[in-house]
C-alpha cells in the first residue's frame, strides 16, 4: 500500500515538472518570437504615424532608425567638412578631426558593439597623444560596451561634445556622459529610450526579467559615478526601444547630462 502511495507521488511530481518545463518552453517561445518581431518587424510596432523633423518641447518622440546615417532629428545639417558615410558602420570607427574653435577632436562613428572598448583602447594607444576631446555621431547598440568604454574614457578625463547635425542615441549617451566637461550643439540630438540588455532570449520571463533589472541598476549606478542624475532613466524607460526620445536643452542641464550647450 505504501508502495502504490509513493509511485502515485512520484507520478505527480514527474508531471509537475514536465508542466513546469512545458510552460517555461512556451514563455522562452513568446519570448523569442517578441525578439524577432522587434528585430525583423520594426515597422509592425505602430510607430510609423509618429512626427518627423526635430524635436520640440512636447513633441519629442521619434520613430528610431538606427541604419540611417542622416536622420532627420536636427536643426542643421552635418558640417560639409565632416565626412560621413552614407550608411551606418557596423560597429564604432576612430579618426582625429579638426573641431575648429574646440581643436583636434576624435571623432567617434557607428554603432556600439562588442569589442569595441578594446579597439578604442588600441587606437588610442597607436595615438601620439591622446585626444582632449570626444565627440560622436552614433546610433548606440550594445549597452554594457557603452559602459565599458564611458568608464576608460573617463578615466583618461577626456571631454566629450555634440557637434551640430550629429546625433547620439540609445546606449550611446552613456559614453557622451563620460567626459568631465560635456557639451551639446543645439543643432545636435540626443536621445534615449528602453535597453536590450544582455539576456538570452530562450531565458525563462522571471531570469530575464532580473536579467534585464539588474543591468538597468548598472546603468544607474554609472550615471551617479558619472556625476549625471539617475532620474535621467525615467526618460528611456518610459519610451519603447522602436522610438527615440530626443532630449530638450532643459532636460540635458537639468540632468546635468550636459554641462554647457553651444551653437
Amino acid at each position: 500500500m505504501f508502495s502504490e502511495r509513493f509511485d502515485t507521488s512520484r507520478i505527480t511530481v514527474q508531471r509537475s515538472l514536465k508542466w513546469i518545463l512545458i510552460a517555461q518552453a512556451i514563455l522562452a517561445t513568446v519570448l523569442v518570437l517578441s525578439h524577432l518581431q522587434t528585430q525583423w518587424f520594426p515597422s509592425f510596432s505602430g510607430n510609423n504615424a509618429l512626427p518627423t523633423g526635430p524635436a520640440t518641447p512636447g513633441d519629442q518622440v521619434r520613430r528610431y532608425e538606427p541604419t540611417r546615417t542622416l536622420p532627420d532629428l536636427t536643426k542643421t545639417p552635418i558640417p560639409l567638412d565632416i565626412d560621413v558615410p552614407s550608411e551606418m558602420p557596423p560597429r564604432l570607427q576612430f579618426k582625429l578631426m579638426d573641431a575648429g574653435d574646440l581643436g583636434e577632436a576624435l571623432f567617434m562613428h557607428g554603432r556600439i558593439e562588442t569589442g569595441d572598448a578594446e579597439r578604442l583602447a588600441s587606437f588610442l594607444a597607436s595615438t601620439p597623444e591622446p585626444p582632449g576631446l570626444i565627440t560622436l555621431h552614433s546610433p548606440g547598440g550594445d549597452v554594457q560596451e557603452a559602459l565599458t568604454i564611458g568608464r576608460s574614457l573617463r578615466a583618461t578625463e577626456v571631454n566629450t561634445t555634440m557637434l551640430p547635425g550629429m546625433v547620439c542615441l540609445s546606449s550611446c549617451p552613456y559614453i557622451f556622459a563620460a567626459g568631465v566637461e560635456r557639451s551639446a550643439s543645439k543643432s545636435s540630438a540626443i536621445g534615449m529610450h528602453q535597453h536590450y540588455y544582455r539576456a538570452p532570449g530562450y531565458m525563462p520571463v522571471l531570469l530575464a526579467v532580473e536579467g534585464i533589472q539588474y543591468g538597468q541598476g548598472e546603468t544607474m549606478e554609472y550615471l551617479i559615478e558619472m556625476g549625471i542624475d539617475p532620474g535621467l532613466m525615467v526618460y528611456s524607460l518610459k519610451t519603447p526601444p522602436e522610438e527615440i526620445y530626443i532630449l530638450i536643452e532643459d532636460e540635458l542641464l537639468s540632468s546635468k547630462l550636459a554641462t554647457a550647450m553651444i551653437e
